[in-house]
């Protein structure tokens, strides 16, 4: 087969997205503090774009409705062209009229006083002290000297957020003295003399101790046994039953071999539990307390209120930008023989795009509207009695109800957040699996983890329900449901198995 290059001409049909849909794509992802720091960088990069601050006096909104005229704002109460904020995004392709546009006068919103000068200040959170500064300004006050120090300093650099020791003493040791011998090549010096500085694995495990001994207890050990035995030791409890648990008989401990442990230590299985329960008090990951993980305030994006027997659905209008397009811009463009070429289709792009902003803001607006009042609608029996009230929902019903796509939908439920009058929640605590019940209705997953979670809790300690149990506790009460699924759900929540939930 002879092999070559050439050309030829064809013709298909395939789809492009521009890059105003991927924008637009991107507005109905972003929660609400993201999406005002984007109009920020909008504002300062196209002069044509204004934004009214929530605070403006109202008299310029009053005058605007009296006058009714239309107003490109994002809290206009006017319905989107289309009920799909990603497929009825402007066609960048579809000149604008832009004559037409500059002559309309005062349908930009009305003229606009001069911007009050002010700071906006919005939460930041700061970075609190880590856990490994903590034990830094707790080896400072120590007297050690300069070698000890610097080999206390190893330790803490392989001390993990949850206080652990995650690299063994001797690969500790090996590290330390592999750099030493480093610094003995570079200087020329003998690498076996005996006064090289090594350090000797005896060494580390003194330093070892050392560190252990600092706060919090437990700090510094190498799996959860030693962690424990670390806080008992701190707390003067370590020749109690507990500490004797841990010490010599921690895997039955774990599997509540509960008759093994009281054969082997003379206990009664009673005593043994008391001892557990202690040990359950403890932390296991004392490190954490000391955590610099960020702290993320939440700014609900909508709020869901109860007015006598209704919902009612609305954006929280205290952080909802709104925009306008610029009239003084407006009316230095009108002028067109003060630009050359170049400058008239910088204009005319600016402008072009402080318009489909101001309407993408608009559809982002009605789509989350349009998506809430439906989730409300649907679990309008969640807020009025509580979880068990809560139905199955997926993001497909709810695209197929108003009329848009999935993954549109998906992109505004995505890290928002309502409030309501059950708290502040995420719109994804809404959606969830189901099953059905011998009624015929559907009942959310999540409706079913609390049933199962209110058993446990209520269940004689002694008699712990199985699994098969708790399928036919639920079956008694409608809810038809498989053993397995049960299981995978107590997994979920955390619950132990049966035999490991037994109390004698």
């Amino acid at each position: 087969m002879k092999q070559g290059f050439g050309q030829h001409l064809g013709m298909r049909q395939e789809m492009r997205i521009n890059p105003r849909l991927y924008q637009a794509m991107d507005l109905l992802y972003m929660p609400l503090l993201e999406l005002q720091q984007h109009l920020k960088t909008e504002l300062e990069v196209n002069p044509f774009l204004e934004l009214i601050e929530p605070e403006e006096d109202e008299a310029e909104a009053d005058e605007e409705l009296a006058a009714e005229e239309p107003v490109l704002a994002a809290d206009t109460t006017e319905a989107p062209p289309s009920s799909d904020a990603i497929g009825d995004a402007p066609d960048t392709g579809e000149q604008t009229d832009w004559d037409e546009y500059l002559n309309a006068g005062d349908e930009d919103g009305g003229v606009r006083e001069e911007r009050e000068e002010r700071e906006w200040l919005e939460p930041v959170s700061v970075a609190g002290k880590g856990l490994g500064d903590h034990l830094a300004e707790q080896i400072a006050l120590l007297e050690l000297s300069d070698r000890e120090r610097n080999l206390a300093e190893e330790f803490i650099g392989d001390i993990g957020d949850d206080g652990y020791l995650v690299v063994p003493v001797a690969d500790i040791i090996a590290g330390v003295n592999r750099r030493i011998r480093e610094a003995l090549e570079a200087a020329g010096l003998g690498l076996e003399a005996e006064d090289a500085p090594y350090y000797t694995e005896a060494e580390g495990e003194r330093m070892l101790a050392v560190v252990q001994g600092l706060d919090p207890a437990g700090v510094g050990a190498r799996d959860l046994r030693e962690c424990l035995l670390l806080q008992l030791t701190d707390q003067g409890r370590g020749d109690t039953l507990a500490a004797q648990l841990v010490r010599d008989g921690f895997d039955d401990l774990v599997a509540r071999r509960w008759s093994e442990l009281a054969r082997r230590t003379g206990r009664t299985p009673t005593e043994l539990q008391s001892a557990a329960d202690e040990l359950a008090k403890l932390d296991p990951k004392p490190g954490l307390r000391f955590s610099a993980g960020r702290e993320d305030y939440i700014i609900p994006d909508l709020i869901v209120e109860k007015i006598g027997s209704e919902y009612r659905v609305s954006l929280n209008d205290a952080g909802t930008p709104r925009l306008r397009i610029s009239r003084t811009y407006q009316d230095l463009a009108r002028d067109k023989k003060k630009f050359d070429a170049e400058s008239r289709e910088f204009v005319a792009t600016k402008l072009n795009a402080a318009q489909w902003m101001v309407q993408a803001i608009e559809q982002r607006r009605q789509t989350m509207l349009k998506v809430m009042t439906y989730i409300v609608d649907r679990q309008r029996d969640f807020f009025e009695k509580g979880v068990q009230g809560l139905k199955p929902l997926t993001l497909r019903e709810v695209a197929d109800v108003i009329g848009m796509h999935e993954s549109t939908v998906s992109r505004v439920t995505n890290e928002k957040f309502a409030q309501t009058p059950r708290g502040v929640l995420p719109l994804k605590f809404f959606f969830s699996s189901g099953l059905s019940t011998s009624d015929g209705e559907d009942v959310s997953a999540r409706a079913i983890k609390d049933s199962l979670q209110k058993l446990v809790a209520g269940e004689d300690p002694k008699k712990p329900y199985t699994d098969q149990e708790i399928v036919l506790k639920l079956k008694a009460d409608g809810v038809d449901i498989a053993r397995r699924t049960v299981a995978k759900y107590r997994d979920q929540l955390g619950i132990l198995p049966a035999r490991m939930r037994k109390r004698v």
